[in-house]
């Protein structure tokens, strides 16, 4: 088949019976939450995803026993008459992964923490020619792995996280974009070297931002080298509900309606199967978006180049925060020039009309409005309104903004641009709650805990609070966030204040009136209005 143009130019990658790349579709995938070593449960909710129109399923692996089972797994799966690729989630245990690789279609590693230390934040000094020595040791012990997964005819992700980056990358290269970007190509450079080409690279992070930006600072640089390697796309840490949804559509959408992603996750906090039909929905409107796009010529690969330059008029504009349409506490979004799009051409046009300003060197202010007469479904109206606003949002355009649809009131419209707004990192109108989607690793209820924590401490606008099943993610994304709520153990949990942790497995039941306690002697606390 020929490929699409409105998408990067990959090759494919085959992972059991299903493609990966363009011009094959978005690929949806899903993670358990069962116990790997619990065979009848993960069998049963690996099935449920996929029933749920998944193409692909991951399980976490974090030993061997664990990777030992994924084939007891696999043969349940497979005596239900499912065919569903399995995908065996790597951290930490190398001897895992050769293990998995056997029983799998997919193997998940990240560069992080594969052959790596834990990360620690501890600084580390190197010689060009100590830095290369490293990186030659892994070289050595990582061409091993990929001999096998040659052998076994196993795919493999190299999935970075921003929260799990190794010291030694982040002392050279730091904890943003180029310390992630390096990360991931130092793998890819040996998978090219050592002609191994059934590799999917992520690049994910709980700040959308971060998470758009660094995508795309690593398909200029794989572009630069001749690496075509599929891109598998998510936030990480996104949460639930409408935070969790909103988030997840900015951040894969925007990338997306470029052309860029092949496969995707949306990563809530709740039961897999219900992250299924978002995804799939953000993939279908995002394809129509691409083209649209593509033809009017308005796509765009590299990084935002920050907010768009403009005067103030009336309170927008300028360095003025975005003015939204119909809230009370922002400037009349009709205050500046208005552009209203209404339709799935709404994007190009507003992108064409913005670009054309531009270009003609205005500095403006405009009010976006966007319209959506004929989306008759109020949840995919909710995502694509997050696409759209938030792809323009990142891309610069931040003056004011506005809905208009019959399925919203002006309060309801007002109140999901917040929430978009909130969600490319622009304005915080609650507190910030990132949140893991849990997997089998997950040392607590986290749906539940996730709901106490969001009705407790939501009204702090001024805070961001973490909330991570496991330690694998935890320490590293409470390097981003005020305070952190992390499973320690079976119940348990250790609280964090950025990276130090400051209690220690306390029951699950005491730990939300321990932190409020926390919070309120760091005079970070003020009651609810």
């Amino acid at each position: 088949m020929n490929q699409h143009p409105y998408r990067r130019r990959t090759i494919s990658v085959a992972v059991g019976d299903i493609i990966i790349g363009n011009p094959s579709p978005i690929v949806i995938q899903s993670m358990t939450t069962t116990p790997t070593l619990d065979t009848a449960a993960s069998a049963a909710q690996t099935l449920s995803i996929a029933r749920a129109g998944a193409s692909m399923v991951r399980l976490t692996a974090q030993g061997v026993r664990h990777a030992a089972n994924l084939a007891a797994i696999k043969d349940a799966v497979r005596a239900a008459g499912c065919t569903v690729p399995l995908v065996a989630d790597i951290h930490f245990n190398p001897a895992a992964a050769f293990e998995a690789t056997q029983h799998v279609e997919k193997v998940r590693i990240n560069p992080g923490n594969f052959f790596d230390p834990g990360r620690t934040f501890r600084k580390m000094e190197f010689t060009d020619e100590e830095y290369a020595d490293e990186v030659d040791k892994i070289r050595t012990k990582f061409i091993p792995f990929l001999d096998l997964c040659r052998r076994c005819g196993t795919a493999i992700r190299i999935g970075v996280n921003h929260g799990s980056l190794s010291d030694r990358i982040m002392s050279r290269y730091g904890d943003g974009a180029e310390g992630m970007v390096e990360s991931a190509l130092e793998y890819l450079r040996i998978c090219h070297d050592e002609d191994f080409h059934n590799v999917v690279v992520s690049i994910k992070a709980s700040d959308v931002q971060l998470m758009t930006d660094t995508v795309r600072l690593l398909v200029e640089r794989m572009d630069a080298e001749g690496l075509q390697y599929p891109l598998h796309l998510g936030v990480t840490e996104a949460g639930n509900a409408l935070e969790g949804r909103i988030k997840s559509a900015v951040g894969i959408g925007s990338l997306l309606i470029d052309g860029i992603g092949d496969t995707i996750r949306v990563s809530l906090s709740e039961e897999p199967e219900n992250e299924i039909p978002v995804a799939r929905t953000l993939a279908d409107y995002c394809e129509l978006q691409a083209a649209a796009c593509y033809h009017d010529g308005v796509q765009r690969r590299g990084r935002s180049a920050g907010r768009r330059r403009t005067r103030q008029v009336n309170g927008i504009g300028g360095t003025c925060s975005v003015a939204i349409l119909g809230d009370s506490e922002s400037a009349d979004v009709y205050g500046a020039e208005v552009l209203r799009s209404t339709g799935c051409d709404g994007l190009s046009h507003v992108r064409r009309t913005m670009q054309t300003l531009a270009a003609d060197g205005s500095d403006t202010p405009v009010s976006i409005v966007l319209s959506y007469p004929d989306i008759t479904d109020r949840d995919t109206l909710i995502l694509a309104a997050s696409v759209d606003l938030g792809s323009l949002l990142l891309e610069g355009y931040r003056d004011g903004i506005g809905i208009e649809s019959p399925l919203l009131s002006t309060a309801e419209a007002a109140d999901l641009c917040r929430r978009i707004v909130q969600a490319c990192g622009l304005a915080r109108y609650r507190a910030e709650i990132v949140a893991c989607p849990g997997c089998g690793r997950t040392l607590f209820d986290l749906p539940s805990v996730l709901e106490v924590i969001k009705e407790h401490f939501g009204h702090l606008s001024h805070l961001k609070i973490a909330v991570m099943g496991c330690i694998v993610n935890g320490p590293g994304e409470m390097a981003g966030a005020d305070y952190g709520y992390v499973g320690g153990a079976a119940g348990m949990v250790s609280l964090y204040r950025g990276t130090e942790c400051i209690e220690k497995n306390i029951p699950q039941a005491e730990a939300p009136a321990m932190l409020e306690q926390i919070i309120r002697a760091d005079g970070q606390w003020h009651d609810p209005k």
